[in-house]
């Protein structure tokens, strides 16, 4: 079965973000997200070390060294593009002025539980960041993610079994296999992104799928 890489999960989920809005855009498989934005419909990327207006990624002669996402990783500046304190990045982020948040997850729940900062090892240091704030502080939580993990377990369970970063605040998963909403009865399955049964989609999956 083929499942879509991860620019291709990512330039699905852009697809689906309303013109006008207010993104916070987190680390790692989120970064991608900008680079399929259209300019017209003037979303407004925030990043959570202090950007707002944030463009594509960065590369050649564009890269800043001073210019960085959360990731620390180059990006570019829209034109009106600001970059500030990270109190007030928190306080956007704390304060609900953020239309959506798209990060990554390591497991998320059918009542839309998210762990996403730890993988519960001893002596792992603590990498939560502004992960929780996001969750809680921005209007809708997207979450792009492999369907399943690199041993093949699946991420999407009836209850998370690592540490979490927030209770019921994702909205909607896209993974490599499916675009899915996190409803009051469950998962409900929006979109197929590969060809794959019905069956197979949910023996990939450790809860139950509405389809």
């Amino acid at each position: 079965m083929q499942r879509l890489t991860r620019d291709q999960m990512a330039a699905r989920l852009a697809r689906d973000i309303a013109p006008g809005s207010y993104v916070n855009i987190g680390i790692g498989m989120p970064e991608l997200v900008a680079n399929h934005l259209d300019p017209a419909d003037e979303i407004l990327l925030h990043s959570e070390n202090g950007i707002l207006a944030m463009g594509p990624m960065a590369s050649g002669a564009d890269i800043d060294p001073d210019l960085v996402n959360a990731g620390k990783k180059p990006v570019t500046l829209l034109t009106g593009g600001a970059y500030f304190h990270h109190l007030d990045s928190f306080a956007i982020m704390r304060g609900g002025h953020l239309d959506l948040c798209i990060m990554g997850g390591m497991q998320v729940s059918a009542a839309g539980d998210l762990a996403n900062w730890s993988l519960g090892k001893p002596g792992e240091p603590p990498a939560v960041g502004g992960a929780m704030d996001l969750a809680v502080g921005a209007r809708k939580v997207y979450i792009l993610m492999e369907h399943n993990a690199k041993d093949g377990s699946p991420k999407l369970l009836q209850r998370c079994t690592l540490p979490l970063t927030g209770l019921g605040v994702v909205d909607r998963i896209y993974t490599d296999l499916a675009v899915i909403q996190v409803t009051p009865a469950g998962f409900q399955v929006m979109e197929k992104l590969v060809a794959i049964s019905d069956l197979e989609l949910q023996r990939a999956t450790g809860a139950e799928l509405r389809f």
